[in-house]
């Protein structure tokens, strides 16, 4: 664990050349999570039926046990590999991909989010050359020459990256706008070596500080359903599971924003919302 000034630390809008560093970031957040969600739906109890029916039928087929036992997990445990990522994508999305060229578009503006400890320290946190850059390649040279538009990039979303002395620390996603006053965080993720230290909380706060600027309401987070340390950080942060309320509004809301469902039917994510 590295102690982390907080004052320190720039959130700005992503762009071009961290994209590669964001994706790494994301596929180091998300080690492990694809397998819990798998055994989430695995212990689900029709699921188990199901499998049990298929192992009887395998056990008049197949003279063994263990293999009729086993035939049809694992290629339940394949199809959910392969389906998966494109069902959840980023997770919380409702798309099977994210648009990252997209969502650079504003990043060469300068374009920050406030840091409130900046202002308890008096300090102001300078955006330093970065060091840690993946070398040019020609998919890189392909990429910057896509046309992209304000239109592609309001459909994009937001990606938002947390950077201290040139290094990126952690960034949050910020879905596209479908309805008026309401805004989305699909994910969410921090450096292993910068976790605990409160980045989590800085960038998720400084984004609510923003779009409640922009006229915003009523934020969205969607938290993988296994993970119990994404619903308590939400909790803390004053977020409330929709569903547990009883309201006729939150009704309504519920049948707008539904979480992510998989292999018969069964929820990913678990859906928390902040009225700011």
């Amino acid at each position: 664990m590295v102690r982390l000034e907080l004052d320190q630390v720039v959130m700005r809008r992503m762009k071009e050349d961290d994209i590669e560093i964001v994706k790494a970031l994301i596929k180091e957040g998300c080690e492990g999570t694809e397998n819990r969600l798998i055994l989430h739906v695995l212990t689900r109890p029709l699921c188990l039926f199901i499998l049990a029916v298929l192992s009887s039928i395998l056990r008049c087929l197949v003279h063994s046990f263990i293999l009729a036992l086993a035939i049809p997990v694992f290629l339940l445990i394949i199809f959910l590999k392969i389906t998966m990522p494109r069902s959840t994508g980023v997770l919380g999305s409702s798309r099977p991909y994210w648009d990252y060229v997209g969502s650079s578009f504003r990043g060469t503006q300068d374009e920050t989010l406030q840091n409130p400890f900046c202002r308890i320290s008096g300090k102001t946190p300078v955006a330093k050359k970065p060091r840690n850059r993946i070398g040019p390649k020609e998919k890189d040279k392909d990429m910057s020459t896509e046309k992209i538009t304000p239109g592609r990039e309001e459909a994009a979303g937001q990606v938002w990256v947390a950077e201290c002395e040139g290094d990126i620390l952690g960034c949050v996603f910020r879905e596209s706008e479908e309805r008026a006053g309401i805004r989305r965080i699909c994910r969410l993720v921090t450096s292993c070596w910068y976790r605990r230290e409160g980045l989590g909380r800085l960038l998720v706060q400084s984004l609510e500080q923003r779009e409640r600027e922009t006229g915003a309401h009523r934020v969205y987070a969607h938290v993988p359903y296994p993970s119990k340390v994404g619903e308590a950080f939400f909790r803390k942060l004053g977020y409330q599971q929709l569903g547990e309320g009883t309201d006729e509004d939150e009704d309504e809301e519920g049948k707008l924003e539904s979480p992510e469902r998989g292999f018969l039917g069964y929820s990913l994510t678990k859906v928390f919302y902040k009225d700011l």
